[in-house]
């Protein structure tokens, strides 16, 4: 059997192989980073615990940082491919609401609320998280020229929704802060929406008043 033989999925063994001891990287480090803090938890401490070397960790993530921040990464490629499973009819506004609630719904879970807390409690990390929005914006332009067949015509227009979608994003995490206990994500996400495209609206009548 070769080693660059290839599964059904296209995956090799080599690349399974790296992908696998990535996995088991973050995994043992954010199960540390929850139960011990981020600051308190040493990369020496986490390549035990995956049982791998020092060198190893270096080979996937430059930094702890990294590690927490991989997983807002795969947000982003869940969002993106979100966007691209949407229906060609579909507006950008409606391709964009579903893509982002479907998202934000499969990524709120335990995990995903335990290291939204560790970043809001840890000053390096709650710097670090503000690049993220810029990143998430600048992948979500992208996805949303490419559904209109990158019009250049377009460009613009795509960028003003995708930065106002996101700043949407932003305020809708700070407030699930404050949700009620019990509050369901779906329907929070379609508040904050339904609250976004209402303010939209408003804006747009009293910017009619300066043409």
């Amino acid at each position: 059997m070769a080693e660059s033989k290839r599964t059904e999925t296209g995956e090799g063994r080599r690349e399974r192989k790296r992908r696998q001891t990535r996995e088991r990287i973050e995994n043992a480090a954010m199960a540390l980073f929850l139960q011990r803090g981020f600051d308190a938890t040493t990369i020496e401490d986490i390549t035990e615990a995956a049982d791998v070397s020092k060198r190893s960790f270096f080979d996937y993530f430059p930094s702890k940082e990294e590690v927490v921040f991989a997983w807002q990464d795969s947000f982003a490629d869940r969002l993106i491919a979100e966007i691209a499973a949407r229906p060609a009819e579909e507006s950008s506004v409606e391709a964009v609401e579903a893509a982002i609630t479907t998202t934000v719904i499969a990524s709120v879970d335990e995990r995903g609320l335990a290291l939204g807390e560790l970043i809001r409690c840890t000053p390096a990390l709650k710097a670090r998280d503000q690049l993220k929005y810029a990143k998430l914006e600048q992948k979500l332009a992208e996805a949303l020229l490419l559904r209109r067949g990158n019009d250049p015509e377009q460009r613009s227009r795509m960028r003003v929704l995708a930065a106002i979608v996101i700043g949407a994003l932003r305020v809708g995490g700070e407030l699930w802060q404050q949700r009620p206990a019990g509050a369901s994500p779906q329907d929070f996400a379609h508040e904050i929406f339904a609250e976004l495209w209402k303010m939209l609206a408003e804006f747009g009548d009293q910017a009619k008043t300066r043409l």
